[in-house]
């Protein structure tokens, strides 16, 4: 029996907390790089461009809370439109199930928040400090000059592209032109914001500065809860990013001009062996592997394991232990010891090791987005049962949200009766008083025109002259409907509403009531 029990939470002095070290990403340039980079752009754009497109003469996005009201590029949400709110919420969630199905953690390694200003926050990190190396010295070295001037500069940036980022934020609920004409002070008054738009853009911007400038792969591994249940929507045909021991295996530094191991005839070793090299190599780090800091998913797991004998250089797989996977990769793991949760597949890795493969002379791919199946050998179904069910369930809902959007009505109409009185006994007759609520959801004044049916002859509703609402606004009507004097009991009536220009109309159904005889 192993001595596996044991936590191995502990470090070597024995304490249960491990610092968590820094970790410095290496720049790489590559196809994956430059995808990531594009999305960069792409999405920050659209989040600091939105606020300030305007779409008929208003902006573009907001969401106007004390109006109750979402503007999203001509489309108005109404509180009543709520279940397309939850219909849009299940198809992100329904996405991420396809995606992550299809193609793994896409998501975490090119549209979240966190990679995504996070990336832009590294940038702004190298423009001040320098490269990795460059880095890590200077935070090593005692503070000088030097020192402070570069810090300094890195935190302004840090500071001013938070700041910006919780305006925006806030710009999407307050009218962003408003909201930059109000921040300018008054006669030594200071900014005329609100309490809370002050609140929300400094709470936002120190997230942002938080998160981004210093949190970084923390965020990932330990309070983003995908992470952990990402899992269970893998399985052997997911798309992911592996290293391929079979190749690459034992590891090793070497002279070029050797070749890789089809052209010198070694061949790709056996799976088992291949995974006992990768165990063995986890168990006892290179002096490369210590100098990269390579670090990876906390185990409990403390099986002892014969160190790796030395290899000739025509027994060595096609890895050349340069680490130089680990020192790209921004959560500071080792993607040659497999799969870990702490791995947002942003491809960095696959760049740095094809860049290596080629300075080599190696054929590129001892890193690459393959399945499980696809390396151990096997046959490899992508399109598979549950990629076609997710894929179907999200056009569904797709095609359920459009035809909901496209099929609300401009109007709203409600009807109320008077809770006072159930009726009134009038020398005319009798009479029952309602009251009609109309919401208006375009976004010009309309007329609208009332009028009343029932199959009971004798009930009518008093003249009335056409109603008009203001674009977006909200109107309340009374309406008075008689009946003779000798009716009696209950009767039913509908209201036609409808619009003067004819492009909507409503019918309400309601109740009259007589006296019993």
């Amino acid at each position: 029996m192993t001595k596996s029990i044991d936590i191995a939470l502990a470090d070597e002095a024995g304490s249960f907390y491990v610092s968590e070290r820094k970790v410095y990403p290496r720049d790489v340039h590559g196809r994956f790089d430059r995808l990531r980079t594009a999305a960069v752009i792409w999405l920050l754009g659209m989040f600091y461009a939105f606020p300030w497109l305007r779409w008929d003469g208003r902006q573009a996005v907001l969401f106007d809370l004390p109006a109750r009201k979402f503007h999203v590029f001509g489309l108005t949400f109404w509180p009543q439109d709520f279940p397309l709110l939850a219909l849009l919420l299940i198809i992100a969630g329904v996405s991420l199930f396809f995606f992550t199905a299809l193609a793994g953690r896409l998501w975490c390694g090119y549209a979240c928040p966190q990679t995504v200003w996070t990336e832009t926050f590294l940038w702004m990190e190298r423009w001040t400090e320098g490269d990795r190396n460059a880095r890590m010295k200077l935070d090593a070295a005692p503070w000088s000059a030097r020192k402070l001037l570069r810090k300094a500069a890195k935190h302004s940036l840090w500071a001013v592209f938070a700041l910006w980022t919780g305006f925006t934020f806030v710009g999407f609920f307050t009218p962003i032109t408003e909201l930059g004409a109000r921040l300018v002070p008054f006669a030594g008054s200071g900014p005329a914001w609100s309490g809370w738009e002050t609140f929300w853009v400094l709470f936002y911007a120190f997230a942002t500065w938080g998160n981004a400038g210093f949190l970084r792969e923390q965020v990932c591994k330990y309070m983003c809860p995908y992470a952990r249940f990402q899992s269970a929507m893998f399985d052997r045909n997911t798309l992911l990013i592996a290293y391929d021991p079979m190749r690459g295996e034992p590891r090793g530094p070497r002279r070029r001009g050797l070749g890789d191991v089809l052209l010198r005839g070694r061949g790709l070793l056996d799976k088992i062996t291949a995974y006992d090299y990768v165990f063995r190599a986890s168990r006892h780090p290179s002096a490369a592997d210590a100098r990269a800091h390579a670090k990876g998913t906390i185990t409990f797991d403390r099986t002892e394991a014969e160190p790796l004998p030395a290899f000739t250089s025509e027994q060595l797989g096609d890895c050349i232990d340069c680490t130089i996977c680990v020192q790209v990769c921004p959560v500071g793991i080792d993607i040659r010891n497999g799969l870990q949760y702490e791995c947002i597949a942003c491809g960095a890795c696959v760049d740095a090791c094809d860049e290596v493969m080629d300075k080599m002379g190696f054929a590129r791919g001892l890193v690459r987005y393959t399945t499980q199946n696809a390396l151990d050998g096997e046959p490899t179904r992508v399109l598979r049962p549950r990629v076609f069910i997710y894929g179907l369930l999200l056009l569904a809902l797709l095609g359920a949200f459009a035809w909901g959007v496209g099929t609300r009505t401009p109007l709203i109409a409600e009807v109320l009766r008077d809770r006072n009185a159930l009726y009134r006994e009038t020398a005319g007759g009798i009479e029952n008083s309602y009251t009609l609520k109309l919401v208006n959801k375009t976004e010009r004044a309309q007329r609208y025109l009332v009028e009343l049916r029932s199959d009971d002859a004798g009930l009518a509703l008093k003249p009335m002259s056409a109603i008009t609402v203001p674009a977006g606004d909200v109107a309340a009507m009374p309406l008075i409907v008689t009946a003779p004097a000798g009716a009696s009991g209950r009767h039913t009536v509908h209201f036609d509403v409808r619009a003067a220009d004819g492009s909507a109309s409503q019918a309400i159904e309601s109740s009259f009531f007589g006296p019993v005889r």
